[in-house]
């Protein structure tokens, strides 16, 4: 395998905790001594990463994981604590909105600037202009001072400048939140077309979509470590699950009746497994769940089956007692259901199937156990379940 375009070694960066004057004093003596600050914040550690000539990486991760830490450290904008990053290549980086231009300087003016800053010579700084302002589309804003431009203007400008230098490794930040749709769409065609012929994209976005629909792979930072690293689906569906997970521990947690004199679950088997570990299977395969149920009466109770997206939203429920399902006696107070979702619809995801005990009549709950279900799958499709359909 060739060399990688970029090698990153035991990349760590840390700032001197301060909140007092006599804080930055000490924190400045102990770096003029070549020793550590007395107390530090540690934003990123630990992460060792190549990235190939070609390759596409997302990384994602909630505000302060170190996304941007990250970048800065890749681009030479930070030195590490500790590790080293080395570029076998040109980048082009769009890191901070406006960094680069001059306030006071007109777009045209700073068109020259950032193209001269980033390795292109005189006479390709003029020969791209007018490319640049094209691919901008700002219009008589061209000629206005910076100072003046919106907030999507400056990403227009920004982009359009790393657009005209096709660098070896492009890196952008959320530059695909910012501006208009049409402009959004100028600019995946653009990394489409990059990539295509070869280049390399480093992209951070909170856009699972964007993040699926451009990269093969995808790097998830969590409190500055590395999470997660691999597939892009893999690693945006278990980050996904994260955050619906996190979403329902905040809202209250459900009402549940749980008597150890009157009907209760005794067995649970997903595809065959009775383990509490979460059972992972693909998108539109069979889902097999068996539960066993003690009736202390003798009676035949009646089953309740949920499935709950991780977030706690409601996805599908039904009973034995809705759908004709018949309990089958295995001794005198053990009664076992087997049901079976075909061709399961669930879009890839965290789930949660509930299974609820019910009487004999089916309007009390009496016990409820749960299993974790993780639906796999290559998918930018949106929503809960995949509906039957074809284009015609």
């Amino acid at each position: 395998m060739s060399a990688p375009l970029v090698r990153v070694e035991t990349l760590a960066k840390r700032y001197p905790l301060v909140h007092r004057k006599a804080d930055r004093a000490r924190a400045l003596l102990a770096v003029l001594a070549g020793r550590r600050a007395p107390a530090e914040v540690t934003v990123l550690e630990g992460v060792n990463l190549d990235i190939q000539r070609g390759e596409s990486l997302g990384v994602i991760g909630e505000n302060g994981a170190g996304k941007s830490t990250f970048l800065k450290l890749l681009t030479g904008v930070l030195n590490p604590s500790v590790g080293s990053v080395s570029v076998d290549g040109s980048i082009g980086a769009l890191l901070e909105l406006g960094a680069g231009f001059h306030p006071e300087y007109s777009g045209r003016q700073n068109i020259a600037t950032a193209a001269a800053l980033m390795g292109m010579s005189a006479a390709e700084v003029k020969a791209k202009t007018e490319e640049i302002i094209a691919f901008a589309d700002i219009g008589r804003y061209i000629d206005e001072p910076i100072k003046h431009y919106s907030t999507g203007m400056v990403v227009r400008l920004g982009f359009a400048v790393v657009a005209a230098r096709r660098p070896d490794l492009l890196i952008t930040d959320e530059v695909l939140a910012v501006g208009d749709e049409s402009f959004q769409k100028k600019c995946v065609r653009w990394i489409e077309d990059y990539l295509s012929d070869g280049g390399t994209l480093l992209l951070v976005s909170h856009s699972m979509y964007h993040v699926q629909k451009l990269c093969r792979h995808a790097l998830w930072l969590h409190q500055g470590k590395v999470e997660a690293y691999g597939d892009v689906f893999d690693v945006t569906q278990a980050y996904l699950a994260y955050h619906e997970r996190k979403t329902a521990a905040e809202s209250d947690a459900e009402a549940r009746v749980d008597s150890p004199l009157g009907y209760r679950i005794d067995a649970i088997r997903i595809n065959g497994i009775d383990s509490q570990v979460p059972v992972a299977t693909a998108a539109g395969r069979d889902l097999e769940i068996e539960v066993e149920i003690i009736s202390p009466d003798g009676r035949r109770p009646q089953l309740a089956v949920g499935v709950i997206r991780a977030d706690g939203t409601a996805v599908y429920g039904t009973t034995s007692e809705i759908g004709g399902g018949e309990g089958r006696a295995i001794d005198e107070e053990r009664h076992r259901y087997h049901l079976r979702f075909e061709d399961l619809p669930l879009l890839p995801g965290h789930y949660t199937l509930k299974l609820h005990a019910l009487d004999p009549e089916g309007l009390r709950l009496f016990d409820t156990d749960s299993r974790e279900l993780l639906v796999r799958g290559e998918t930018r499709e949106l929503g809960l379940v995949r509906l039957s359909h074809r284009w015609l």
